[in-house]
């Protein structure tokens, strides 16, 4: 690239492709020309000039050399890119994984005695880590139906320090208010950390919605690709300078090999995002008039808990949504999943496979009831679908003959 582009003037599938790559990245200094991606910078030491640039130490920024930990121009492009396509965002600290980066952003706000709320519809790894690492090092925490924001606000006490939010939720895909959620916890002081993992900031713009903290896992779908796994925190200037500090004093830093990787999924992220949703639409549409369904959980679809606010605060979605068996049991459910040829069973999405897992929100709720208001109780047991860049039509059919299958005795 010859010239940097200003990207509060370009889209976002352009920014995509332009952001992370500086000159001083992509060519040799003082020489024309340039590569289209930056290299693999592997190094754990960085060398000074002179003692007396040593002494100076460097700046603790990206883009100024001092030591591996603090990464290097690969790492750099990447958390510029990922500031870049975040509106609101400073800065992007970089982990090792998506949980890590959940638990690096909750470490910096909280702080022993503190109380973290947290939705009742949150990731499952996020829920483990209220019950256990946030408790060992004393912190409270309490959850909230993402649905009732009455609730929320009364759950409010003098301790309560940050909330982390999920939209939509890992499993039941109910979509919360988010900025009205956001406003309420800034009134009170709090901070609010959202997981923005299944839309990306293409989808939602989270710290322009009124986060504090967007919260990725970039395992999903920066990668693209099930073959690398890595996680993101962007924030205003405050919270990324707090975020900084913190991941380095647990000496948290990520592969320039995953980082380079990290960047070449980024450039396709949209064209995949785009693929992906409406194939996930057009099966979530199909499984709709499907007699063995109760339920389809798709922010997309009317009807679907939260899509008014999907509505209205997104523009864009995922492959990512569930459904619901009319009746069934836990057996039934299973037979499905094992007749399914083109979806893998496997607990990630964002990649170019398809994947299933069952849900059974009924086994974690703390604050909010399962089944959802207006089903029959029976109507307990769901498949989580992960869509990737199939033909639709194939991924329509592979699940009719799931379906045939899930009923024979």
């Amino acid at each position: 690239m010859t010239n940097t582009p200003d990207h509060d003037d370009i889209l976002p599938a352009t920014r995509l492709v332009t952001a992370g790559r500086r000159e001083e990245w992509t060519g040799t200094p003082g020489r024309p020309g340039a590569v289209v991606n930056p290299a693999v910078w592997r190094a754990s030491t960085h060398l000074y000039p002179d003692m007396a640039s040593l002494r100076a130490g460097g700046a603790n920024a990206d883009g100024e050399f001092y030591y591996g930990r603090r990464g290097g121009p690969t790492q750099w492009a990447l958390a510029e890119a990922l500031t870049q396509i975040e509106p609101g965002a400073a800065g992007t600290v970089l982990y090792p994984s998506g949980v890590a980066a959940i638990a690096g952003a909750l470490l910096t706000v909280l702080r022993p005695g503190d109380v973290l709320l947290m939705t009742d519809n949150a990731y499952e790894p996020s829920r483990v880590m209220g019950r256990g690492l946030l408790k060992d090092f004393g912190v409270e925490t309490r959850w909230f139906d993402p649905l009732d924001i009455p609730a929320f606000e009364a759950a409010i006490c003098e301790r309560t320090r940050a909330v982390l939010l999920e939209a939509p939720g890992s499993l039941t895909m109910d979509v919360q208010d988010v900025p009205t959620l956001c406003a309420i916890a800034r009134a009170r002081g709090l901070v609010s950390v959202i997981d923005n993992t299944w839309a990306s900031p293409l989808g939602f713009a989270a710290l322009a919605h009124g986060a504090d903290i967007s919260v990725m896992s970039l395992t999903k779908h920066v990668s693209g690709h099930s073959d690398v796994m890595m996680g993101s925190a962007s924030a205003g200037e405050d919270w990324y300078q707090a975020l900084r500090k913190r991941a380095q004093g647990l000496g948290l830093v990520v592969s320039p090999d995953d980082a380079s990787l990290m960047l070449r999924g980024l450039r396709t992220m949209a064209v995949r995002l785009e693929r992906e949703t409406a194939s996930a639409l057009a099966i979530a549409q199909w499984l709709e008039a499907r007699p063995e369904v109760a339920r389809v959980l798709c922010p997309m679809l009317p009807g679907s808990p939260g899509h008014k606010h999907w509505r209205r605060d997104f523009t864009g979605g995922c492959g990512l949504f569930s459904f619901v068996f009319r009746g069934g049991d836990a057996a039934s459910r299973d037979r499905f999943i094992d007749a399914l040829a083109l979806f893998g069973i496997g607990y990630s999405f964002g990649g170019f496979e398809s994947l299933a897992t069952p849900v059974d929100p009924a086994t974690i709720r703390t604050a909010s009831a399962w089944p959802l208001a207006g089903m029959d109780s029976a109507d307990r047991f769901g498949v989580r679908l992960a869509v990737g860049l199939e033909d639709p039509a194939d991924l329509i059919a592979d699940i009719e003959q799931a379906l045939a299958a899930a009923i024979e005795r």
